[in-house]
């Protein structure tokens, strides 16, 4: 090998991987509850939701309606977006809403979460994506 060549470093993204970038999102730039996005939608990095987390974790960008967009990495997102509504037991995406906007919930409690569904896909699967 060449000390110019590059090799690759990055493998495919796992639902894990994405989880684990949305925690560390919200951990960065805050947390919102009632939409994707806070108010400020243009910024850069506007607070998120946990959906909304996840879907700057998938696209690099705010996505409006990011479960439904046309984008290639929608795949991506999904699959990330099932492993977290099936860690918490859900079976239907507009369930995941009611979770992140429950006056309850704290910000500490979404990242713990994202991070425990994270865990909790790497027990269930293999490096390469497979279930064990």
């Amino acid at each position: 090998m060449k000390a110019t060549h590059n090799p690759p470093t990055a493998g495919p993204v796992t639902p894990a991987d994405l989880l684990r970038m949305a925690a560390l999102y919200l951990q960065r730039h805050g947390w919102t509850q009632g939409d994707y996005y806070s108010i400020v939608f243009d910024a850069l990095a506007p607070r998120a939701c946990v959906s909304g987390a996840i879907g700057m974790a998938a696209y690099g960008v705010a996505t409006d309606l990011p479960f439904f967009t046309t984008r290639p990495e929608c795949g991506d997102y999904r699959a990330a977006a099932f492993a977290l509504l099936d860690y918490l037991g859900f079976t239907a995406s507009s369930e995941l809403f009611g979770w992140n906007d429950d006056p309850r919930r704290t910000v500490a409690e979404v990242i713990h979460t994202l991070n425990a569904a994270a865990d909790r896909w790497n027990s269930l699967h293999t490096e390469g994506g497979e279930k064990r």
